[in-house]
C-alpha cells in the first residue's frame, strides 16, 4: 500500500501588475531604511513607530540602509508572501542543501541592524524547540534556539565567537534562515547585492545575489566557499522589479518627499507609486508599510493537500511508502465575451 500525497499549488491570482508588484518590494524597502536611523535620532523623532516619511527623508544620512540592507529585507519579504520568482529559485537552492520538506519560509536575521532588533518578523513565530540548522556535516544538526543568543553575541563580541561549536562559528554571519516549517530544518544563508562579496564560514550554506545583467543566473556549488550561490533573476524578474524600487523611493527622498519632476521619474507606474507614497509623507513609516499592503502583489499561490491510497500489493504496515505530487494549477482563462 502506498499513500499518495498530492500537493496542489494553486494560483490565487493573475501574474501581478506593474505598479502592485513595485509596491511589493517599496515596502521592505522603506522598513530596511527606517531600522537603519540611527537609534538617538529615531528616539528625538518619537521612536521607530513614530517616525514620519517625509522625516526619516531628512534624517537618513548618506550611508544608513544602503542598498545592501534592503536587498536583504527585499529577499526575507519576496519569501514570505510567495512570490514565485524567488520561491522556485529558492526551493531549487534548498534541495542542493538537501533540506526536506516543502513549506519554504525565511526568519530575517538582523542582528546588525544598529542594535535595533535582533530576531524581527518572523523568528519568535517560526523557531522551536525542534528547529535545527544544516551545515553541511555528517553530525546532529545543532538546534537554532539553543544557539541564537549566541549567535547575537558572536555578532557584536570576537570573544563570543568561540563559545560556538565549530560547524556553526560562522554563522553569525547570516542574513537569512532559509528553511521549510514543515520538517523545520533551516540552512545559514548570506545574501549579498554584489556576488564578490560572498564570504565562505562554517555554517553558511547559501549565498544569495542578484543575477548578473544579461548573464546565466544557474544555481551552483561553490566548492571553496562550501556555498550554493542562487542568482535571483534580473530581466523582467525580481531583482530589476527591486532596483526600479530603490530609485523610487531614492527619488522620492531627494525631492523631500514631494513628486520628483517628471524627468527623474518618467515611467507612468513609477510616478504611480511615488504619488502614493508622497500623499503619505506626513504619516509615520510603519503605518505607510502596513497601508501599503493591500495595494501590493498578494500571495500568488495556496497550497491544497490530499492523500489517496494506492494499493501496490505491500501488506505490511511497516513497508508503507508516502510519496508526494506536486501539481501547479493555473487560473482559468476568462471567457471572451460574445
Amino acid at each position: 500500500m502506498a499513500i499518495i500525497e498530492i500537493r496542489k499549488e494553486i494560483q490565487k491570482s493573475p501574474v501581478e501588475d506593474e505598479v502592485s508588484a513595485l509596491i511589493a518590494v517599496v515596502r521592505p524597502i522603506l522598513l530596511g531604511l527606517l531600522l537603519s536611523l540611527k537609534k538617538d535620532v529615531a528616539d528625538r523623532l518619537g521612536g521607530y513607530g513614530k517616525v514620519e516619511l517625509f522625516m526619516l527623508a531628512r534624517n537618513r544620512l548618506k550611508g544608513d540602509g544602503d542598498v545592501g540592507v534592503c536587498y536583504e529585507y527585499a529577499v526575507h519579504d519576496a519569501v514570505r508572501r510567495g512570490d514565485p520568482k524567488v520561491l522556485e529559485r529558492v526551493e531549487d537552492a534548498l534541495k542542493k542543501c538537501k533540506v526536506p520538506g516543502s513549506q519554504l519560509n525565511s526568519i530575517l536575521f538582523a542582528a546588525e541592524k544598529n542594535g535595533v532588533l535582533a530576531l524581527i518578523d518572523t523568528a519568535r513565530e517560526l523557531i522551536t524547540d525542534e528547529s535545527r540548522v544544516l551545515t553541511g556535516k555528517k553530525h546532529q544538526p545543532p538546534k537554532l534556539k539553543t544557539h541564537i543568543q549566541g549567535l547575537f553575541d558572536a555578532f557584536h563580541k570576537q570573544g563570543a565567537r568561540l563559545a560556538l561549536p565549530e560547524s556553526i562559528n560562522g554563522l553569525w554571519k547570516a542574513d537569512l534562515f532559509l528553511g521549510t516549517t514543515d520538517q523545520d530544518r533551516w540552512v545559514g544563508t548570506t545574501v549579498k547585492i554584489n556576488a564578490l562579496q560572498l564570504e565562505a564560514a562554517n555554517g553558511l550554506r547559501v549565498g544569495i545575489v542578484p543575477a548578473r545583467y544579461g548573464k546565466s543566473d544557474k544555481i551552483v556549488k561553490d566548492d571553496k566557499k562550501n556555498m550554493i550561490v542562487c542568482p535571483l533573476p534580473y530581466d523582467g524578474s525580481f531583482v530589476e522589479t527591486f532596483y526600479h524600487a530603490w530609485a523610487i523611493v531614492l527619488q522620492v527622498f531627494n525631492a523631500d518627499c514631494e513628486l520628483p519632476k517628471e524627468v527623474h521619474l518618467p515611467t507612468p507606474a513609477h510616478r504611480h507609486v511615488a504619488k502614493e507614497l508622497v500623499s503619505r509623507r506626513h504619516f509615520p513609516v510603519m503605518d505607510i508599510i502596513e497601508a501599503l499592503e493591500p495595494l501590493a502583489q498578494p500571495h500568488l499561490l495556496d497550497t491544497d493537500v490530499a492523500q489517496d491510497e494506492v494499493d501496490t500489493g505491500v501488506v505490511d504496515p511497516a513497508q508503507t511508502l508516502t510519496k508526494t505530487v506536486i501539481a501547479p494549477v493555473s487560473l482559468p482563462v476568462p471567457e471572451k465575451a460574445a
